[in-house]
């Protein structure tokens, strides 16, 4: 315990973010930074508590509650309360192989179990791993470390996905030589292709790949396996194989209009908008954009808010975010009690920004989504949608029923679908034969990671279904021991 007096003195305090009309502008991080005299102070904030919730990660009525990784969160509170930076980085590396992700993209459930959060406002724990890993960097304490023996042992990774760099990163630590294989022409999988840049700047994903680089994992972009390299050859070409290909088949919705053009899905428009970016501004016909367009945003997710961010760097004329279930209580209800991932309305960045551009928060609640109207050319002009009350039926699920008379229209010339995934893409599972679970999910055992097929391995969101980064990392490094225990038997390292 850093201070024991710390959490009575010391209020929570976030850096300030840049303003909404100024970063609006460009795809430049938004966060900014406290000085270490203020992070001092909030991490003295930390209680010590004896029997800590916040670094738990616990599944909670279906939600995490605390940190999946089990970060040991009071220790490093601890030592940079003390001025120890070097020390907390060391301690912070020792459950995370990435915290410059998870500071930046995670929801924090760890900040949602902390014990100061049962009366007062919880410690600032991401923003003190954030600074923890930056220092890390900027001192130069982090350099390439490779394996001073190696196995002889060689490893496949499909994917580079958190799950997947932090499984070939904990395996290469291990001795083994791993290859990771990515069909995008960027390592990073979804922390490319699937996060904006200004949540999360692709300069530090390109950093940490050229670090894995430099301790000898071997990266092969632009290969799409089962179609650019049949998935037998991993099996007679490596020892094993793990599968972190993620969960990318995005949820559709099958309404009257769907066929009409400017309906994409969140994906798409996400992925297409971060590689014009990273390619100097190319856009090529997969390109779509939000400039003087009516946006219609179907999805209250992260990923929809996300659209609601890039629309605006766009230049939209104007955005809406439909979400079908009710508006979230300002504070906890008796019904959703600490350490539990508190259930609270939030403003997210997107929402914060479009509230500085057109006046009001763009989402609207309880809203189903009934057909899509084009013009005489095919493109999507509306969206009919009615209201719903949603309810609970006697399983305990929720039943949407269309409340009469509340039908409305909504001008859209682009509508992005941004309502999740629902399992992961079948060619390389069809070719390696690879049981799957009722959700179309790879089965593999949580803890043991072994698919049906000998020898291949299975983590992240393949897995366990679209998720946290912070859980794909997780399931990355228990998936690497339970591969080098594979290979190597009662001399396993990891």
């Amino acid at each position: 315990m850093g201070k024991p007096t710390g959490f009575i003195e010391f209020s929570r305090e976030l850096p300030p973010d840049r303003f909404e009309e100024e970063r609006t502008l460009d795809y430049l991080e938004f966060h900014l930074t406290l000085s270490e005299e203020k992070l001092q102070n909030q991490a003295a904030r930390c209680m010590g508590c004896g029997l800590p919730f916040c670094h738990t990660g616990a599944l909670i009525g279906g939600m995490a509650s605390g940190c999946p990784l089990n970060n040991l969160i009071p220790e490093w509170n601890h030592l940079v309360y003390n001025g120890l930076w070097e020390e907390a980085l060391h301690r912070l590396l020792k459950t995370n192989n990435f915290p410059e992700f998870t500071a930046r993209v995670c929801p924090a459930p760890c900040e949602g179990s902390c014990t100061l959060a049962m009366r007062e406002e919880p410690v600032t724990i991401k923003q003190i791993e954030y600074a923890i890993i930056e220092r890390g960097f900027e001192e130069g304490w982090i350099q390439p470390n490779p394996p001073e023996l190696r196995t002889g042992k060689r490893v496949a990774v499909v994917g580079s996905g958190p799950s997947g760099l932090a499984a070939a990163d904990e395996l290469n630590k291990a001795g083994h030589w791993v290859t990771v294989f990515e069909r995008a022409d960027r390592v990073g999988g979804l922390l490319v292709y699937g996060i904006p840049n200004m949540k999360l700047d692709k300069r530090i994903v390109e950093r940490r790949a050229e670090l894995m680089t430099a301790e000898g994992v071997t990266f092969v972009t632009r290969t799409e396996v089962g179609k650019d390299l049949a998935a037998s050859q991993l099996l007679t070409d490596f020892d094993a194989v793990v599968l972190c290909g993620g969960a990318t088949r995005p949820r559709d919705i099958r309404v009257e209009g769907r066929e009409l053009s400017g309906i994409h899905f969140a994906v798409d428009f996400l992925s297409s908008d971060t590689r014009s970016m990273l390619d100097d501004d190319i856009r090529d016909a997969g390109w779509v954009s939000a400039r003087h367009k009516d946006v219609i945003v179907i999805g209250g997710g992260d990923t929809g808010t996300d659209c609601v961010a890039t629309s605006l760097r766009h230049g939209c004329n104007s955005v809406v975010q439909f979400e079908i279930l009710p508006e979230l209580p300002p504070r906890r209800l008796p019904t959703n009690p600490w350490p539990e991932w508190p259930r609270i309305l939030k403003l997210d960045y997107g929402q914060e920004e479009a509230r500085s551009t057109f006046g009001k928060d763009p989402r609207v609640y309880c809203v189903q989504t009934k057909r899509f109207v084009g013009d005489s050319r095919g493109r999507v002009q509306e969206v009919h949608t009615m209201r719903v009350e949603v309810t609970k039926d006697e399983r305990g699920g929720l039943k949407f029923t269309e409340i009469p008379g509340s039908e409305q229209r909504w001008p859209a010339q682009l509508v992005l679908l941004a309502m999740g995934f629902v399992g992961p893409e079948e060619m390389i599972l069809g070719q390696l034969g690879v049981a799957r679970d009722a959700r179309s999910n790879v089965q593999a055992e949580y803890g043991k990671f072994a698919t049906s097929v000998p020898g291949v391995f299975s983590a992240g969101d393949m897995r366990r279904g679209q998720s946290l980064v912070v859980w794909a990392i997780r399931e990355g490094r228990d998936a690497a021991s339970a591969v080098d225990r594979y290979l190597m038997g009662a001399a396993a390292s990891l």
